[in-house]
């Protein structure tokens, strides 16, 4: 038995991942659950943002066979603190689409998400596009506890014509 009070994000993001996949749905978490999974909870999120080109439809009938109802935009359980999203199509950080995926299995199931430096890279956009330090402050978080290529990151944050910023962090 599940005890849904307790489940940590990335139990849950396990569970959702593998009980839409076995729905035949396929999803890429996303957002700030990667942080708090990368970052080993130095930031955490209440929310798990999955992308999945799947109806809406299919998916709402789905999350309800998982247990879970709508609200709003969110799928909630009254008995569990985290809510679920699905955020619009495709995977991308910036102008830069996303294809390949890291795959992690949590006690409650595989789940497929952003890769370490491209959850770097989808922080670094929001404080490169506006100004926002909690993303300044999250991919940092994520380079504290993982190796992270900084190379591919620096790369990619001229590609975005963020110099200037990239320097930025790489001083933190």
């Amino acid at each position: 038995m599940t005890d849904w009070a307790r489940i940590s994000l990335e139990s849950l993001a396990g569970y959702i991942s593998e009980g839409l996949r076995d729905r035949g749905i396929d999803t890429v978490l996303v957002g700030g659950a990667c942080v708090s999974i990368y970052s080993k909870n130095r930031y955490q999120s209440y929310d798990l943002d999955f992308v999945t080109h799947q109806n809406m439809k299919a998916v709402r009938a789905a999350m309800r066979d998982l247990g879970f109802g709508q609200k709003g935009k969110y799928f909630v359980r009254d008995d569990c603190p985290w809510m679920v999203e699905f955020v619009a199509p495709p995977v991308a950080v910036g102008e830069e689409p996303i294809s390949k995926f890291e795959e992690r299995l949590s006690s409650m199931g595989k789940i497929r998400m952003l890769r370490i430096e491209d959850s770097v890279k989808d922080r670094l956009a929001s404080y490169f596009h506006w100004d926002d330090r909690q993303g300044l402050e999250q991919a940092v978080a994520i380079c504290l506890e993982r190796d992270v290529d900084l190379a591919e990151v620096k790369q990619w944050s001229l590609d975005e014509g963020h110099e200037e910023k990239y320097r930025h962090f790489s001083l933190k």
